[in-house]
């Protein structure tokens, strides 16, 4: 140590004060800005806090290295080793009536003269300060003085009294024979005592690491390595050693001493300075010359003996306290991560916290928790209560989690409930499930089924449906309950029934009878519709009737009332006044099928844009009203920038359009791309889809998402449900037998084979089993006949039937054998455990492991049960 090197020390036992060294000795407190104990001339340190210097030693010149005393008393007692060697006990600030009087200003020498490189009290005895030294060929490198003794002239020789007559001080003070005396004939550039045996004394000597005994002194572990510098025992582990040389550090396992657990990433300048973090277990921090940053080593591994093969996992990063180079830092005791660096020059002290890695963690459950260093923090909304639940409900992940436990998507008779199982809120779900619900209707129309290019047709959408249509025919009618006789062209032809179909509007037959429609339209009350709809069939009395009760039921609105008696006076004079005024009024009802209602009666013959670019109103009513009233020109460019608007808004409705094609599936990714609903993706396009639409990676895509959302919130069984569900509307997504039982021999699978094999030898009541006479007792390979393993309980070779358990009733076993028609039973399953290789009976391995923990089987220790990591989870839909 010299001016150009400073170096800091926390005291032991004050958090608020430490000491810098370098040409001289300066004690300082630290405290928050504004305090009462920091005065006027502090010196700052970060925003919060700044230092007050306490006192200042100049008596020790020459200092190479200091160490403070461990223990409360006496306090500020400091060891300050020199370049001749000697060692020199010195205070800070003490009172000359305090306990540490006597052993102020003492000395100890070495024989012979040389540099003090590393000085280290030990911490159980504190009486005990080890030394090490430059090489000296006739004399030892690490000496252990006993700051307790005293020099006593009789007992040295003549030569010693002279060498220490020069010394003008007191010659009690100077102490000459060392306790211990250790590494003769060696150089001693680093060493620490080890937490876990006072008596061990670890020691980087010129070419080896060596570990003193003081029980045995003429022995001595060691290992022949280059990075000797810098010995510092982890804190938290006290088998893990780090050192260095030049620019790199190896990390040490006494335990394992031949070789470093690790070395760390070569740095390109020397590094002066390693030290472990006091407060986080396996954080190393690093300094090089001439650099003002600080690297930290997080050692990512539980203290285990480490194998030859594994290395334990390391995270590196770098921080920066402050902008000038760093002469030194040095961790404080107790304070998280905190630490105080010291500028190379000019003594600039900055206080500085490593802030830790956030460990984030978003459970499938919504709940978000992360780790910041010994912390865990829970999240939670800041908001009133209402407000935070609300926006749960808004997340798509709670939304699917709900729709899952009540089965959504698995109704595949009457497929419209499903947007009833989905909470029934949510339109374009009520649209698309309807949708799928009349397309399924089509396809099982008997006489559609004649026609297989039809049956096809009915899931490629209303598209490519118009563009098929052939054979069209205008049909001019009239109003019917209008005076007025003025014809209305409508067009008619096989596809423009069956998009009618799609739509809800007609149902089976060759007839518009849309009468159905809206009876049922009536009895949900959605009256404004019903009457639109009357209307665009030219039923004018019908649309006032619907209004006029829709105005009188319970909650109507009376302004109904208003609207039907505009509608009675209705009239086609293009220059009359009502006309005018219903072009001009129509805009301000708030209604949109009120509003569509006026501008079809004042749109001119095949110009109903007022009608058909109304986006508040039902996407399959547009098109229904466009399929009636549009020529073969017009409808399908209607249609056409129609499903492009719903595939760029990823509408749902627009599936009526799209149909289960590739057109659908890049609506659904719009949608999915929109609000992250996998689930209804998932659902709808299993629906009838053709095999190329399902196979589309992106459709695979939010199968597997939805199946992993499923695990990920244990709700396991509804996941086998889907893979049912799905297997059974894609029969080429059913996995072939991906695990079979095969011989140890012959290697030979030996699952298939039992199902056909002829029942052999007697029954199974022999072994205690009333089972049915034609199930086989398959006990030896069919393909080697090797027997099979035995059960480690029962003994007897698997593929023999169970016998009744422990604490099952033989009566209660005939019953659950007979219960199902089943070759093998699950008490009957192989099992075996993977790491020790044991198992037998599923049904046997189940009753012992209720009661033991480890394997049936003599002298095997294994815990088997406990091997598995989800042996203990019980899915959050058992229920």
């Amino acid at each position: 140590m010299s001016g150009s090197k400073p170096d800091i020390l926390w005291s032991p036992h004050h958090p608020d004060r430490y000491v810098i060294c370098d040409s001289e000795l300066g004690l300082y407190r630290i405290g928050p800005v504004g305090s009462a104990e920091t005065k006027v001339g502090t010196l700052p340190l970060s925003e919060e806090t700044a230092a007050t210097l306490l006192a200042i030693n100049s008596d020790t010149p020459y200092m190479k290295c200091v160490a403070w005393y461990p223990k409360h008393e006496p306090e500020c007692l400091l060891a300050v080793g020199q370049a001749n060697g000697r060692v020199v006990l010195t205070s800070l600030g003490q009172s000359h009536n305090s306990k540490c009087k006597e052993l102020m200003g003492k000395e100890f020498v070495p024989k012979h003269a040389r540099q003090c490189n590393t000085l280290a009290w030990n911490p159980v005895d504190s009486n005990w300060l080890a030394a090490g030294l430059d090489k000296h060929r006739a004399d030892f490198s690490v000496l252990i003085w006993d700051i307790s003794s005293k020099f006593s002239p009789e007992a040295s020789v003549a030569a010693e009294k002279i060498r220490l007559s020069s010394v003008d001080m007191d010659s009690g003070m100077v102490v000459t024979k060392p306790l211990y005396e250790l590494g003769q004939n060696d150089a001693c550039l680093s060493l620490c005592w080890l937490p876990r045996d006072q008596k061990l004394l670890l020691a980087g000597m010129h070419r080896n690491l060596a570990i003193f005994d003081l029980r045995n002194t003429s022995q001595k572990t060691f290992v022949n390595t280059k990075a000797i510098q810098g010995v510092t025992v982890d804190p938290h582990f006290h088998d893990r050693v780090a050192s260095f040389f030049e620019g790199q550090v190896a990390i040490w396992d006494l335990r394992k001493f031949e070789k470093p657990v690790l070395t760390l990433t070569e740095q390109p300048k020397p590094l002066t300075k390693v030290a472990w973090c006091p407060t986080r277990t396996g954080l190393l921090a690093t300094l090089t010359r001439d650099s003002n940053i600080i690297r930290l080593y997080d050692m990512q591994h539980t203290p285990t003996p480490i194998g030859d093969e594994t290395e334990p996992t390391i995270i590196e990063r770098s921080v920066q306290p402050c902008e000038s180079q760093i002469g030194s830092f040095a961790w404080h005791p107790s304070s998280q991560n905190r630490m105080v660096v010291v500028s190379a020059a000019n003594r600039v002290m900055t206080d500085f916290t490593v802030f830790e890695r956030i460990s984030l963690a978003w459970s499938s459950t919504t709940s978000l928790m992360w780790a910041c260093g010994r912390h865990l923090y829970d999240c939670s909304e800041d908001c009133p209560e209402g407000a935070a639940e609300s926006m749960f409900e808004k997340d798509i992940a709670t939304k699917m989690r709900q729709r899952a436990q009540s089965r959504y998507g698995h109704d595949t008779v009457q497929v419209w409930k499903n947007h009833l199982l989905a909470g029934g809120g949510d339109s374009q779900l009520k649209s698309l499930w309807y949708d799928l619900y009349y397309m399924k209707q089509c396809t099982e129309d008997l006489e559609l089924k004649l026609q297989g290019n039809k049956q096809t047709l009915v899931y490629s959408g209303i598209k490519n449906i118009v563009k098929t249509s052939s054979g069209t025919t205008e049909n001019r009618r009239c109003w019917s309950g209008s005076d007025r006789q003025t014809d209305v062209p409508r067009y008619l032809s096989e596809e423009r029934s069956l998009a009618l179909r799609l739509c809800g509007w007609i149902s089976r037959g060759p007839d518009i009878d849309v009468e159905p429609f809206l009876r049922s339209l009536e009895q949900e009350s959605d009256w404004e519709r019903a009457a639109a709809v009357a209307l665009f069939n030219l039923d004018i009395r019908r649309a006032i009737q619907i209004l006029n009760k829709g105005a009188t039921a319970d909650k109507g609105d009376l302004n109904l009332n208003v609207v039907a008696m505009a509608l009675s006076g209705y009239t086609d004079e293009k220059s009359s006044l009502w006309r005018e005024m219903c072009s001009s009024l129509r805009l301000q009802l708030k209604n949109p099928y009120l509003c569509v209602m006026f501008a079809f009666l004042t749109s001119e013959s095949g110009a109903y844009d007022g009608v058909l670019y109304e986006s508040s109103v039902a996407v399959r009513d547009r098109v229904a009203f466009a399929c009636m009233f549009l020529n073969d020109t017009q409808l399908p460019r209607y249609i056409e920038k129609l499903t492009t608007d719903m595939k760029e808004a990823g509408n749902l409705e627009g599936i009526l359009l799209t149909g289960l094609t590739k057109d659908g599936v890049d609506l659904m990714e719009s949608y999915v791309d929109r609000t992250g609903d996998v689930q209804t993706a998932s659902f709808c396009m299993l629906m009838g889809s053709p095999g190329e639409v399902v196979k589309d990676p992106r459709v695979q895509c939010w199968i597997e998402n939805y199946r992993n959302l499923l695990d990920a919130w244990r709700f396991w069984h509804k996941r086998a449900e889907f893979d049912i569900h799905r297997g059974k509307l894609d029969p080429s997504s059913k996995p072939l037998a991906q695990v079979f039982v095969s011989c140890n021999f012959c290697g030979k699978s030996i699952s298939y084979s039992c199902s056909a094999m002829p029942h052999q030898g007697r029954g199974f009541s022999q072994y205690g089993v009333s089972g049915s006479p034609t199930k086989s007792k398959v006990t030896s390979c069919p393909g080697c006949r090797k027997p099979l393993p035995r059960c480690a309980l029962c003994l007897m070779n698997m593929g023999t039937p169970v016998s009744n358990c422990p604490g099952t009733a033989k009566t209660d076993e005939k019953v659950d054998l007979t219960r199902e028609n089943k070759l093998a039973q699950f008490n009957n399953w192989f099992t075996w455990c993977h790491n020790c290789r044991h198992g037998g009976h599923a049904g046997h391995m189940l009753s012992w492991f209720r009661d033991h923990s480890e394997c049936p089987v003599s002298a095997c220790t294994c815990k088997c049960m406990q091997l598995d990591t989800t042996g203990n989870l019980v899915p959050s839909d058992s229920s």
